[in-house]
């Protein structure tokens, strides 16, 4: 079972190498610095008196895919579907000369992917917005946390411009889609050969 095990990875590990489309990870435009550790990605950039930090993970990035009519009208030689990673991402701001870090947490409605020739419609959305001290690693539950669900609009409107502003804009969105996806693949692919690895050790 193991050796036939095996061999179905050895050839799903060539398959997805074949499709994968970025040898190395994509870049982000604007002067964004990656960390990479594992799942977790972080994107750095500092702008005059403030540093700005985008933070997500790969894992359990990948909506389950809704549609099953679409699976059933495919030919049996086509392609899969390229799945998209849309992981949730927070960004920080934190500023030089202040002992707090606004922190929004964003995320992609699962509803908006693929809908465009609309209205300019936002890509993501701000889920979360809350202050945390700088450089503590634990966050508080105990400090306010605005949910935009209820959030007038205007308001919501500015921090969507203030986090433009600080290069967080569509653009910058789909950039993140696009280096979530090679990065999962990246590890899908790597998994796998772990997994072979795993399986033939004896």
């Amino acid at each position: 079972g193991d050796k036939a095990f095996a061999q179905f990875l050895s050839d799903e590990i060539k398959e997805e190498k074949k499709i994968q489309k970025h040898k190395s990870l994509p870049k982000v435009s604007g002067g964004w610095e990656l960390e990479v550790h594992g799942t977790e990605a972080k994107l750095v950039r500092k702008v005059a008196g403030e540093k700005i930090t985008v933070t997500f993970n790969i894992n359990n990035s990948i909506p389950p895919s809704a549609d099953d009519e679409t699976q059933e009208e495919q030919k049996p030689d086509e392609q899969e579907p390229d799945l998209t990673s849309t992981p949730n991402f927070v960004v920080e701001v934190i500023k030089d000369d202040t002992k707090q870090t606004l922190v929004l947490d964003c995320h992609y409605p699962e509803d908006e992917v693929g809908h465009e020739g609309e209205e300019e419609s936002d890509i993501f959305t701000i889920r979360e917005v809350s202050f945390q001290p700088t450089g503590e690693s634990d966050w508080k539950d105990t400090n306010y946390t605005l949910n935009t669900d209820s959030l007038d609009w205007a308001l919501y409107d500015h921090l969507m411009d203030f986090l433009a502003d600080r290069g967080v804009d569509n653009t910058f969105a789909d950039e993140l889609i696009e280096l979530s996806t090679a990065l999962e693949h990246q590890e899908y692919i790597k998994f796998l050969e772990d997994l072979k690895s795993f399986v033939k050790c004896q």
